[in-house]
């Protein structure tokens, strides 16, 4: 029986389409600047490494069992045109001076056989580390609710890992977050994604 779709995301199992889930991501981020606001939206995505694939957004579940590797290792695995799934936050302003900020946050369980979460923020007058600081509590705090953990997002973050480490159910998060002072001319755009890889 032939194929119905060639692409290595497909596969055919007794005439059924069965998708693949991602095996691993990476996290990039990018900045671009240009007269034009999609011109700067493309120049943040070579910043960032992926402007050579077909983004297709996706929402915020981690697979069970996907692995985060580096972002060198990840590039090698993107083809030009493939489409690429991923998580993006992205923030844009023509304003002169503007602060902008664009962040990804991953929550990971210890439980490979379980999902976590990836949430993507964006903001306008924090820094990076405020913005990257709320994207990792918004998948975290998302983790904690699917497993039963009570988790206040207005704790600081010493007493929420305590709760993860009394709990038995211990994360790893992440964030990566590219901030930016808008220029004097043309658009400023920031991106942070996490990119999936089938």
């Amino acid at each position: 029986m032939e194929p119905l779709c060639r692409a290595r995301t497909f596969a055919t199992i007794e005439g059924a389409v069965k998708v693949s889930v991602p095996r691993e991501f990476f996290l990039t981020k990018g900045v671009g600047v240009h007269k034009e606001e999609l011109h700067s939206f493309e120049l943040a995505l070579r910043d960032a490494g992926i402007e050579k694939c077909n983004l297709v957004q996706v929402s915020s579940i981690l697979p069970p069992g996907c692995r985060m590797v580096s972002r060198a290792h990840g590039m090698k695995s993107l083809e030009s045109g493939a489409v690429t799934y991923c998580v993006m936050s992205r923030c844009c302003s023509n304003e002169p001076r503007r602060l902008l900020a664009a962040s990804v946050g991953c929550a990971i369980p210890a439980d490979k056989k379980a999902y976590g979460y990836i949430s993507e923020h964006h903001a306008y007058g924090q820094t990076e580390k405020q913005a990257g600081d709320y994207a990792e509590d918004l998948a975290a705090a998302m983790l904690a609710s699917t497993l039963g953990i009570d988790f206040n997002v207005d704790e600081s973050w010493d007493e929420k890992k305590e709760i993860f480490r009394i709990s038995g159910k211990i994360v790893r998060t992440r964030n990566i977050t590219q901030s930016s002072i808008a220029k004097n001319s043309g658009d400023t755009t920031v991106l942070a994604a996490a990119v999936f890889i089938l």
